[in-house]
């Protein structure tokens, strides 16, 4: 079975508009009606095979799911009535391809985290293994302010080795970070070396909206001020936060800016594009990024409506509220193995207008967007079958830039490349932190050679928090075509 959340699941209430940009309506060949028929022991196994039938991406690539594969409604029936579960189905119907769709069971979870709303312990962390050694740690990233952990008095750079006093192994870590409330004992990184102490810290789940803004802060240095933004999920309710944020590097006169994406899994393709404005502002209304959808929608839409395919540069919010731009030719952006989906697309949608410098590591390779389906007649979520909570999360289109780039399965390499050092973590938004350092030197033109060489402890990424959770590396939108039966 693929890696996908099977449970409650780069976030926004996503009230759905059973529309496109200009209203298109496509003819559903396949009974959208079906539902209200189908034998109530299988209806959500119904309502899996119609969404996927209708919208997923890799369709072609399924054979079940083509129109004319089964002979009769019996067979379909059958079919359907031997799956195990929904989530067996779902999975049983996805394509070997697609690491990202997904299935859940409860709607209403789902949305909250689309949100930013979320039960958090209040740090994020990976996990990961010395090199050379089966020695498993979870290492804190960063501290959410205002949860039970930045009470506690952890930083980034903390490391774990036990939850609930349980040792973390390879086979059990992915079990044990799904934990909503759990004690970790407190550790730091030492001369190559980690370094327990006796402190153990209890953290709460506490309800919690997270803002993705975490640092923006402007960086005056060597007779420029670079704006420096760590922005850590693409989460629509947050779009006014980030805007802000653009009008106060705006007012600074800032003349450089370094994006700080190295966590960031992704999120809402709208903000993403609303980003690239704020970023530039010079390419109104040129092409951001082109969307590919099955064989089915893309031939309506390049017959029908073909700017419907199109996402262009714009100069307003979703609110309407005008895009803060800053109108620059260059953009550094910092990234690592965990950055993915509504990150990469910002590199690869700018990348044919501006120069965009990728210091860090390579990226996740996610090029794909997804939607979410609920089982009524048209997806969404007017006059849905209450029967059940489950919706899906299937790919619906992959995204091309302006000149056609997609694909990029293997992630987007980086220009500057530097993997961060558990001997030198550092501490974010500080020159000193080495992947800014990094990015400051390329500004300045200075040497990329520290001043004092501090030796690399290694160590490999096994896992991050949230890798359990619904939306995990995500890209999405928050319209789906209307139905006409």
């Amino acid at each position: 079975m693929k890696l996908r959340l099977l449970a409650s699941l780069c976030l926004a209430t996503l009230t759905f508009i059973s529309c496109t940009k200009d209203e298109d309506i496509i003819e559903n060949e396949n009974s959208g009606t079906e539902t209200s028929s189908e034998n109530s022991e299988i209806e959500v196994e119904s309502f899996v095979y119609r969404g996927l039938n209708e919208f997923y991406l890799y369709k072609s690539r399924v054979p079940e799911l083509a129109d004319n594969y089964f002979q009769s409604s019996n067979a379909k029936t059958e079919f359907l009535a031997s799956a195990s579960s929904p989530e067996s189905l779902f999975d049983d119907l996805t394509a070997t391809i697609d690491r990202f769709s997904f299935i859940s069971d409860d709607y209403n979870d789902l949305e909250d985290r689309f949100d930013g709303v979320s039960g958090a312990t209040g740090i994020k962390f990976g996990i990961g293994r010395i090199s050379g050694t089966n020695n498993i740690f979870g290492i804190i990233r960063y501290v959410l302010p205002g949860t039970s952990a930045e009470k506690a008095g952890l930083k980034r750079g903390n490391v774990f080795t036990e939850i609930n006093g349980e040792k973390l192994t390879s086979a059990n870590f992915s079990n044990l970070i799904e934990q909503s409330s759990y004690t970790i004992n407190v550790g730091t990184v030492e001369n190559g070396q980690i370094i327990l102490t006796d402190e153990e810290v209890e953290l709460t789940d506490d309800n919690y909206t997270e803002n993705p803004v975490y640092i923006s802060k402007v960086i005056e240095t060597g007779g420029r001020k670079v704006a420096y933004l760590m922005y850590n999920s693409f989460i629509a309710d947050f779009d006014d936060e980030l805007n802000n944020a653009f009008a106060d590097f705006k007012a600074a006169g800032v003349t450089d800016l370094i994006l700080d994406l190295r966590y960031n899994g992704g999120g809402s393709v709208e903000s993403a594009k609303d980003l690239s404005s704020m970023i530039t502002g010079q390419f109104k209304d040129e092409v951001f990024i082109k969307e590919q959808w099955n064989e089915k929608y893309q031939n309506f839409y390049e017959r029908q409506n073909p700017e419907a395919l199109i996402n262009r540069f714009d100069d307003r919010l979703r609110t309407g509220e005008q895009i803060n731009s800053l109108n620059l030719s260059e953009v550094y952006v910092l990234t690592s193995s965990s950055s993915a989906s509504a990150s990469e697309l910002i590199i690869n949608g700018l990348d044919p207008y501006i120069n965009v410098v990728q210091v860090g590591d390579k990226t996740v390779g996610k090029f794909q967007a997804s939607v979410t389906l609920y089982d009524s007649e048209d997806f969404s979520k007017d006059n849905l079958n209450e029967n059940h909570n489950y919706a899906l999360q299937p790919l619906v289109f992959k995204s091309l830039n302006s000149v056609g780039k997609t694909d990029y399965i293997n992630g987007l390499a980086p220009d500057i490349e530097y993997v961060e050092n558990l001997n030198d973590y550092g501490v974010l938004g500080n020159e000193d932190e080495p992947l800014l350092n990094k990015a400051l030197n390329a500004i300045l033109g200075r040497s990329q050679v520290s001043k004092a060489q501090v030796e690399r402890l290694d160590f490999q990424v096994l896992g991050e928090s949230g890798m359990n959770e619904p939306g995990y590396r995500k890209m999405y939108i928050d319209r789906i075509p209307l139905i006409k039966n």
